[in-house]
Protein backbone atom coordinates (compact mmCIF):
# COMPACT_ATOMS: atom_id res chain seq x y z
CA UNK A 1 0.00 0.00 0.00
CA UNK A 2 1.21 3.08 -1.09
CA UNK A 3 1.32 6.28 1.50
CA UNK A 4 1.15 10.12 0.14
CA UNK A 5 2.79 12.27 2.63
CA UNK A 6 2.20 16.24 1.78
CA UNK A 7 5.10 18.07 2.34
CA UNK A 8 4.84 20.63 5.32
CA UNK A 9 3.94 24.22 4.14
CA UNK A 10 6.82 26.78 5.90
CA UNK A 11 5.52 28.56 8.87
CA UNK A 12 5.36 31.70 7.18
CA UNK A 13 2.81 30.51 4.18
CA UNK A 14 -0.64 29.72 5.36
CA UNK A 15 -2.26 27.10 2.96
CA UNK A 16 -4.33 29.46 1.48
CA UNK A 17 -2.39 32.10 1.27
CA UNK A 18 -2.24 31.46 -2.78
CA UNK A 19 -6.49 31.33 -3.26
CA UNK A 20 -6.34 34.72 -1.19
CA UNK A 21 -3.84 36.30 -4.24
CA UNK A 22 -5.75 34.28 -6.52
CA UNK A 23 -8.87 36.09 -5.06
CA UNK A 24 -7.27 39.95 -5.47
CA UNK A 25 -6.75 38.51 -8.81
CA UNK A 26 -10.12 37.46 -10.32
CA UNK A 27 -11.21 40.88 -8.25
CA UNK A 28 -8.97 42.83 -10.67
CA UNK A 29 -10.49 41.44 -13.54
CA UNK A 30 -13.64 41.87 -12.50
CA UNK A 31 -12.78 45.24 -11.89
CA UNK A 32 -14.49 47.33 -14.83
CA UNK A 33 -15.93 50.62 -15.64
CA UNK A 34 -18.39 52.27 -18.16
CA UNK A 35 -18.89 54.74 -20.57
CA UNK A 36 -21.39 56.89 -22.61
CA UNK A 37 -21.48 55.34 -25.95
CA UNK A 38 -24.16 55.03 -29.25
CA UNK A 39 -25.40 51.38 -29.06
CA UNK A 40 -28.96 51.48 -30.38
CA UNK A 41 -29.17 47.94 -29.07
CA UNK A 42 -28.80 49.03 -25.97
CA UNK A 43 -30.77 51.56 -26.14
CA UNK A 44 -33.86 50.04 -27.51
CA UNK A 45 -33.58 47.78 -24.67
CA UNK A 46 -33.47 50.60 -21.94
CA UNK A 47 -36.50 52.21 -23.54
CA UNK A 48 -38.25 49.17 -23.78
CA UNK A 49 -37.32 48.65 -19.53
CA UNK A 50 -38.60 52.09 -19.21
CA UNK A 51 -41.86 51.27 -21.00
CA UNK A 52 -42.24 48.56 -19.08
CA UNK A 53 -42.95 46.24 -21.93
CA UNK A 54 -41.35 42.53 -21.39
CA UNK A 55 -38.24 41.98 -23.63
CA UNK A 56 -37.35 39.25 -25.15
CA UNK A 57 -33.41 39.12 -26.71
CA UNK A 58 -32.70 36.59 -29.41
CA UNK A 59 -29.01 35.37 -29.86
CA UNK A 60 -26.11 33.35 -30.19
CA UNK A 61 -25.01 31.65 -27.05
CA UNK A 62 -22.02 33.47 -25.70
CA UNK A 63 -22.68 36.83 -27.47
CA UNK A 64 -23.35 38.52 -23.82
CA UNK A 65 -26.86 38.85 -23.35
CA UNK A 66 -27.21 38.01 -19.71
CA UNK A 67 -23.78 39.96 -18.99
CA UNK A 68 -25.99 42.97 -20.53
CA UNK A 69 -28.47 42.17 -18.34
CA UNK A 70 -26.44 41.79 -15.72
CA UNK A 71 -25.02 45.68 -16.58
CA UNK A 72 -28.42 46.93 -17.05
CA UNK A 73 -29.20 45.87 -13.64
CA UNK A 74 -26.08 47.43 -11.56
CA UNK A 75 -26.49 50.33 -13.61
CA UNK A 76 -30.28 51.08 -12.97
CA UNK A 77 -29.74 49.84 -9.25
CA UNK A 78 -32.21 47.26 -9.92
CA UNK A 79 -31.65 43.98 -7.87
CA UNK A 80 -31.44 41.22 -10.47
CA UNK A 81 -33.27 37.94 -10.27
CA UNK A 82 -32.61 35.37 -12.35
CA UNK A 83 -34.65 32.09 -13.25
CA UNK A 84 -33.46 29.57 -15.93
CA UNK A 85 -37.16 28.99 -16.98
CA UNK A 86 -35.84 25.36 -18.59
CA UNK A 87 -35.13 24.21 -15.18
CA UNK A 88 -38.36 24.31 -13.86
CA UNK A 89 -41.57 22.81 -13.33
CA UNK A 90 -45.02 24.79 -14.70
CA UNK A 91 -46.11 25.30 -11.10
CA UNK A 92 -42.95 26.91 -9.93
CA UNK A 93 -44.84 29.99 -11.97
CA UNK A 94 -48.50 29.38 -11.92
CA UNK A 95 -48.42 28.74 -7.84
CA UNK A 96 -47.62 25.44 -5.63
CA UNK A 97 -50.92 24.54 -3.76
CA UNK A 98 -51.06 25.03 -0.47
CA UNK A 99 -53.85 22.78 1.29
CA UNK A 100 -55.08 25.20 4.96
CA UNK A 101 -57.76 24.17 7.57
CA UNK A 102 -60.79 23.88 5.50
CA UNK A 103 -60.12 23.76 1.94
CA UNK A 104 -63.72 23.62 1.19
CA UNK A 105 -64.45 27.14 2.56
CA UNK A 106 -61.13 28.88 2.15
CA UNK A 107 -59.84 26.91 -0.88
CA UNK A 108 -56.76 26.30 -2.04
CA UNK A 109 -53.84 29.24 -2.33
CA UNK A 110 -51.46 29.10 -4.86
CA UNK A 111 -48.33 29.77 -2.90
CA UNK A 112 -45.80 31.77 -5.14
CA UNK A 113 -41.80 31.10 -5.39
CA UNK A 114 -39.52 32.42 -2.95
CA UNK A 115 -37.66 34.68 -6.09
CA UNK A 116 -40.95 35.88 -5.92
CA UNK A 117 -41.82 36.90 -2.72
CA UNK A 118 -38.37 38.66 -2.70
CA UNK A 119 -39.18 40.94 -5.60
CA UNK A 120 -42.28 41.92 -3.90
CA UNK A 121 -40.34 42.51 -0.49
CA UNK A 122 -38.51 44.64 -2.60
CA UNK A 123 -40.79 46.58 -4.67
CA UNK A 124 -38.60 46.75 -7.74
CA UNK A 125 -36.18 44.81 -9.46
CA UNK A 126 -35.06 43.19 -13.03
CA UNK A 127 -36.53 39.59 -13.34
CA UNK A 128 -34.51 37.77 -15.50
CA UNK A 129 -35.98 34.56 -17.70
CA UNK A 130 -32.87 32.96 -19.34
CA UNK A 131 -33.62 29.75 -21.92
CA UNK A 132 -37.08 30.84 -22.51
CA UNK A 133 -36.34 28.66 -25.95
CA UNK A 134 -35.67 25.55 -24.23
CA UNK A 135 -38.57 25.81 -21.71
CA UNK A 136 -41.06 22.92 -22.61
CA UNK A 137 -44.65 23.91 -23.99
CA UNK A 138 -46.10 23.32 -20.54
CA UNK A 139 -43.58 25.72 -18.48
CA UNK A 140 -44.21 28.10 -21.55
CA UNK A 141 -47.95 28.10 -20.77
CA UNK A 142 -47.48 28.81 -17.02
CA UNK A 143 -45.18 31.72 -17.98
CA UNK A 144 -48.62 33.62 -19.59
CA UNK A 145 -49.80 35.21 -16.70
CA UNK A 146 -46.40 36.24 -15.06
CA UNK A 147 -45.07 37.83 -18.31
CA UNK A 148 -48.55 39.72 -19.06
CA UNK A 149 -50.14 40.02 -16.13
CA UNK A 150 -47.37 39.95 -13.40
CA UNK A 151 -49.23 37.23 -11.31
CA UNK A 152 -47.36 34.24 -9.65
CA UNK A 153 -50.31 32.12 -7.54
CA UNK A 154 -51.33 34.71 -5.67
CA UNK A 155 -48.98 37.22 -5.57
CA UNK A 156 -48.93 40.33 -7.77
CA UNK A 157 -45.28 41.87 -9.21
CA UNK A 158 -45.13 45.38 -7.93
CA UNK A 159 -44.90 48.19 -10.76
CA UNK A 160 -41.25 48.68 -10.15
CA UNK A 161 -40.40 45.07 -11.64
CA UNK A 162 -39.75 44.92 -15.18
CA UNK A 163 -39.26 41.49 -16.87
CA UNK A 164 -36.86 40.51 -19.57
CA UNK A 165 -35.60 37.50 -21.28
CA UNK A 166 -33.23 35.54 -23.25
CA UNK A 167 -33.31 32.91 -25.76
CA UNK A 168 -31.14 31.48 -28.18
CA UNK A 169 -32.79 30.10 -32.05
CA UNK A 170 -33.67 27.09 -31.96
CA UNK A 171 -30.64 25.89 -33.97
CA UNK A 172 -28.37 26.74 -31.23
CA UNK A 173 -30.18 25.81 -28.19
CA UNK A 174 -29.98 23.18 -26.25
CA UNK A 175 -33.40 21.11 -26.63
CA UNK A 176 -35.01 24.24 -28.26
CA UNK A 177 -38.28 24.61 -28.65
CA UNK A 178 -40.18 27.19 -30.48
CA UNK A 179 -42.03 29.79 -28.93
CA UNK A 180 -45.82 29.37 -28.49
CA UNK A 181 -47.60 32.26 -30.34
CA UNK A 182 -49.52 33.29 -27.19
CA UNK A 183 -46.10 33.71 -25.52
CA UNK A 184 -44.15 35.51 -28.14
CA UNK A 185 -46.87 37.82 -28.91
CA UNK A 186 -46.28 39.09 -25.00
CA UNK A 187 -42.31 40.14 -25.66
CA UNK A 188 -40.75 43.07 -27.31
CA UNK A 189 -38.11 41.02 -29.54
CA UNK A 190 -34.78 42.45 -29.93
CA UNK A 191 -31.90 40.95 -32.00
CA UNK A 192 -28.69 40.85 -29.98
CA UNK A 193 -25.63 40.80 -31.86
CA UNK A 194 -22.24 41.62 -31.01
CA UNK A 195 -20.58 44.80 -32.22
CA UNK A 196 -16.64 43.98 -32.75
CA UNK A 197 -15.56 47.38 -30.90
CA UNK A 198 -17.88 47.05 -27.99
CA UNK A 199 -16.38 43.89 -26.99
CA UNK A 200 -12.69 44.72 -27.81
CA UNK A 201 -13.34 47.88 -25.60
CA UNK A 202 -15.18 46.11 -22.98
CA UNK A 203 -12.40 43.44 -22.67
CA UNK A 204 -9.70 46.15 -22.25
CA UNK A 205 -12.32 47.11 -19.11
CA UNK A 206 -14.58 49.71 -20.15
CA UNK A 207 -18.32 48.57 -21.26
CA UNK A 208 -21.07 51.43 -22.83
CA UNK A 209 -23.48 52.70 -20.14
CA UNK A 210 -26.58 51.75 -19.76
CA UNK A 211 -28.98 54.83 -18.80
CA UNK A 212 -32.68 55.29 -18.93
CA UNK A 213 -34.11 57.23 -21.57
CA UNK A 214 -34.39 60.96 -20.46
CA UNK A 215 -38.35 61.85 -21.23
CA UNK A 216 -39.26 65.51 -21.64
CA UNK A 217 -42.09 66.04 -19.21
CA UNK A 218 -43.54 69.27 -22.00
CA UNK A 219 -43.45 66.79 -24.91
CA UNK A 220 -45.41 64.06 -23.12
CA UNK A 221 -49.19 64.78 -23.95
CA UNK A 222 -47.82 65.45 -28.00
CA UNK A 223 -46.31 62.28 -27.80
CA UNK A 224 -49.32 60.51 -26.97
CA UNK A 225 -50.98 62.10 -29.65
CA UNK A 226 -48.27 61.43 -32.03
CA UNK A 227 -48.57 58.13 -31.33
CA UNK A 228 -51.71 57.39 -31.38
CA UNK A 229 -52.65 59.28 -34.76
CA UNK A 230 -49.81 57.59 -36.39
CA UNK A 231 -51.22 53.56 -35.06
CA UNK A 232 -54.25 54.53 -35.38
CA UNK A 233 -54.09 56.02 -39.71
CA UNK A 234 -51.90 53.16 -40.45
CA UNK A 235 -54.26 50.92 -39.22
CA UNK A 236 -57.36 52.64 -41.12
CA UNK A 237 -55.15 52.52 -44.20
CA UNK A 238 -54.30 48.81 -43.22
CA UNK A 239 -56.62 47.13 -42.13
CA UNK A 240 -55.54 43.39 -42.67
CA UNK A 241 -52.60 44.13 -40.19
CA UNK A 242 -54.60 44.46 -37.05
CA UNK A 243 -54.22 40.63 -36.41
CA UNK A 244 -52.39 38.57 -38.89
CA UNK A 245 -50.65 35.03 -37.47
CA UNK A 246 -47.92 33.44 -39.49
CA UNK A 247 -48.23 30.56 -41.03
CA UNK A 248 -44.99 28.92 -40.34
CA UNK A 249 -44.24 27.87 -37.06
CA UNK A 250 -40.84 29.51 -36.23
CA UNK A 251 -42.33 33.06 -37.33
CA UNK A 252 -44.87 32.70 -34.78
CA UNK A 253 -42.32 32.39 -32.33
CA UNK A 254 -41.36 35.73 -33.22
CA UNK A 255 -42.79 38.87 -33.46
CA UNK A 256 -46.16 39.40 -35.56
CA UNK A 257 -48.97 42.22 -35.43
CA UNK A 258 -52.63 41.96 -32.80
CA UNK A 259 -54.38 44.12 -31.24
CA UNK A 260 -51.73 43.43 -27.82
CA UNK A 261 -48.63 44.24 -30.04
CA UNK A 262 -50.08 47.27 -31.30
CA UNK A 263 -50.77 48.49 -27.64
CA UNK A 264 -47.36 47.59 -27.38
CA UNK A 265 -46.13 49.69 -30.53
CA UNK A 266 -48.24 52.85 -29.58
CA UNK A 267 -46.71 53.16 -25.82
CA UNK A 268 -43.21 52.47 -27.54
CA UNK A 269 -43.20 55.59 -30.08
CA UNK A 270 -45.09 57.31 -27.27
CA UNK A 271 -42.07 56.80 -25.21
CA UNK A 272 -39.31 56.84 -28.25
CA UNK A 273 -41.10 60.53 -29.10
CA UNK A 274 -40.71 61.84 -25.87
CA UNK A 275 -37.29 60.68 -25.45
CA UNK A 276 -35.90 61.92 -28.57
CA UNK A 277 -35.04 58.62 -29.92
CA UNK A 278 -33.24 58.11 -32.92
CA UNK A 279 -35.29 56.67 -35.75
CA UNK A 280 -32.69 53.24 -36.05
CA UNK A 281 -33.79 52.55 -32.30
CA UNK A 282 -37.04 52.53 -32.98
CA UNK A 283 -36.65 50.78 -36.27
CA UNK A 284 -35.59 47.97 -33.93
CA UNK A 285 -38.43 48.21 -31.33
CA UNK A 286 -41.51 48.59 -33.64
CA UNK A 287 -39.98 45.31 -36.13
CA UNK A 288 -39.66 43.74 -32.64
CA UNK A 289 -43.53 44.11 -31.59
CA UNK A 290 -45.38 43.79 -35.02
CA UNK A 291 -42.71 42.25 -37.18
CA UNK A 292 -40.57 43.68 -39.99
CA UNK A 293 -43.14 43.74 -42.55
CA UNK A 294 -45.66 45.80 -40.83
CA UNK A 295 -43.23 47.72 -38.49
CA UNK A 296 -41.33 48.85 -42.10
CA UNK A 297 -44.98 49.69 -43.18
CA UNK A 298 -45.66 51.71 -39.80
CA UNK A 299 -42.47 53.44 -40.25
CA UNK A 300 -43.05 54.87 -43.43
CA UNK A 301 -46.18 55.77 -42.83
CA UNK A 302 -44.75 58.07 -39.59
CA UNK A 303 -41.83 59.37 -42.13
CA UNK A 304 -45.02 60.96 -44.24
CA UNK A 305 -47.01 62.15 -41.15
CA UNK A 306 -44.29 64.43 -40.38
CA UNK A 307 -43.69 65.68 -44.43
CA UNK A 308 -45.09 69.38 -44.65
CA UNK A 309 -48.64 69.83 -46.30
CA UNK A 310 -48.05 70.58 -50.05
CA UNK A 311 -51.17 73.87 -49.73
CA UNK A 312 -48.71 75.20 -47.12
CA UNK A 313 -45.84 75.03 -49.34
CA UNK A 314 -47.96 76.51 -52.33
CA UNK A 315 -48.62 79.31 -50.38
CA UNK A 316 -44.76 80.52 -49.17
CA UNK A 317 -42.85 78.96 -51.50
CA UNK A 318 -39.61 80.90 -50.76
CA UNK A 319 -39.86 79.66 -47.00
CA UNK A 320 -40.65 76.27 -47.82
CA UNK A 321 -39.07 73.96 -45.38
CA UNK A 322 -38.34 70.69 -47.41
CA UNK A 323 -36.97 67.64 -45.79
CA UNK A 324 -33.20 66.04 -46.41
CA UNK A 325 -33.83 62.72 -46.94
CA UNK A 326 -33.96 62.24 -50.82
CA UNK A 327 -36.68 60.10 -50.73
CA UNK A 328 -38.87 62.01 -48.31
CA UNK A 329 -38.13 65.50 -50.38
CA UNK A 330 -38.80 63.46 -53.30
CA UNK A 331 -42.40 62.92 -52.02
CA UNK A 332 -43.03 65.93 -50.63
CA UNK A 333 -42.35 67.54 -54.57
CA UNK A 334 -44.98 64.63 -55.81
CA UNK A 335 -47.45 65.57 -53.17
CA UNK A 336 -47.19 69.35 -54.43
CA UNK A 337 -47.26 68.47 -58.51
CA UNK A 338 -50.47 66.37 -57.01
CA UNK A 339 -52.09 69.11 -55.22
CA UNK A 340 -51.80 71.17 -58.24
CA UNK A 341 -53.12 68.99 -60.64
CA UNK A 342 -55.88 68.26 -58.78
CA UNK A 343 -56.50 71.94 -58.64
CA UNK A 344 -54.68 73.58 -61.27
CA UNK A 345 -54.77 77.28 -61.24
CA UNK A 346 -52.15 79.66 -62.71
CA UNK A 347 -50.86 80.85 -59.22
CA UNK A 348 -50.82 77.63 -57.96
CA UNK A 349 -48.44 76.40 -60.88
CA UNK A 350 -46.25 79.45 -60.72
CA UNK A 351 -45.95 78.40 -56.92
CA UNK A 352 -45.52 74.91 -57.39
CA UNK A 353 -42.38 76.03 -60.20
CA UNK A 354 -41.02 78.37 -57.11
CA UNK A 355 -40.43 74.89 -54.86
CA UNK A 356 -39.38 73.11 -57.05
CA UNK A 357 -36.30 75.77 -57.26
CA UNK A 358 -36.14 76.07 -53.95
CA UNK A 359 -35.55 72.09 -53.70
CA UNK A 360 -32.90 72.10 -56.39
CA UNK A 361 -30.92 75.00 -54.06
CA UNK A 362 -31.32 73.49 -51.02
CA UNK A 363 -30.77 69.69 -51.97
CA UNK A 364 -29.52 67.09 -54.71
CA UNK A 365 -30.87 68.45 -58.27
CA UNK A 366 -31.76 65.02 -59.28
CA UNK A 367 -34.94 64.94 -57.34
CA UNK A 368 -36.69 67.73 -59.27
CA UNK A 369 -36.32 65.96 -62.48
CA UNK A 370 -39.65 63.47 -62.62
CA UNK A 371 -41.87 66.31 -60.71
CA UNK A 372 -40.92 69.15 -63.15
CA UNK A 373 -41.56 66.83 -65.90
CA UNK A 374 -44.98 66.13 -64.78
CA UNK A 375 -45.40 69.85 -63.49
CA UNK A 376 -44.75 71.13 -67.35
CA UNK A 377 -47.29 68.55 -68.56
CA UNK A 378 -49.82 70.21 -66.31
CA UNK A 379 -49.30 73.72 -68.33
CA UNK A 380 -52.38 75.19 -69.96
CA UNK A 381 -52.33 77.12 -73.62
CA UNK A 382 -52.88 80.70 -71.70
CA UNK A 383 -50.65 80.41 -69.57
CA UNK A 384 -47.22 81.80 -69.99
CA UNK A 385 -44.08 79.83 -68.86
CA UNK A 386 -42.29 81.40 -65.70
CA UNK A 387 -38.54 82.54 -65.24
CA UNK A 388 -38.07 79.71 -62.96
CA UNK A 389 -38.36 77.48 -65.44
CA UNK A 390 -35.06 78.43 -67.15
CA UNK A 391 -33.50 77.80 -63.97
CA UNK A 392 -34.82 73.93 -63.96
CA UNK A 393 -34.42 73.42 -67.97
CA UNK A 394 -30.58 72.75 -67.91
CA UNK A 395 -31.09 70.24 -64.88
CA UNK A 396 -33.82 68.45 -66.30
CA UNK A 397 -32.31 68.81 -70.20
CA UNK A 398 -29.43 67.29 -68.18
CA UNK A 399 -30.84 64.50 -66.78
CA UNK A 400 -32.72 63.48 -70.01
CA UNK A 401 -29.48 63.51 -71.70
CA UNK A 402 -28.26 60.93 -69.19
CA UNK A 403 -31.26 58.75 -68.87
CA UNK A 404 -30.66 58.40 -72.51
CA UNK A 405 -27.31 57.53 -72.56
CA UNK A 406 -27.76 55.24 -70.41
CA UNK A 407 -30.53 53.29 -71.85
CA UNK A 408 -28.34 52.85 -74.92
CA UNK A 409 -25.93 51.53 -73.54
CA UNK A 410 -28.01 48.74 -71.76
CA UNK A 411 -29.56 48.19 -75.34
CA UNK A 412 -25.75 48.23 -76.87
CA UNK A 413 -24.43 45.49 -74.21
CA UNK A 414 -27.62 43.51 -74.36
CA UNK A 415 -26.55 42.92 -78.29
CA UNK A 416 -23.12 41.79 -77.77
CA UNK A 417 -24.85 39.00 -75.27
Amino acid sequence: MTSYISAPLPADRPATSQLDVAETLLTLLRDTTTEPRTDIQLQALTLAVAADLPVLLWGEPGIGKTAALTQLAATLDLPLTTVIASVHEPSDFSGLPVVGDDPAVQGVPLAPPDWAVRLVRAGRGLLFLDELSTAPPAVQAALLRLVLERRIGALRLPPGVRIVAAANPRSSAADGWELSPPLANRFVHLQWAHDHDVVVRGLGGTWPRATLPVLDPERLPAAVAHARRAVCEFLVARPTLVHRLPGGESRRGGAWPSPRSWEATLRLIAFATAAGSSRDVLSLLVRGTVGDGPGLELLASLDRMDLPDPETLLADPAGAELPERGDLRQAVLDGVVAAVRGRPERARWDAAWAVLVRAMETGAPDVVVVPATTLASLRREDWDVPAAVERLAGVVSLSQRADRAARGAARTAGARR
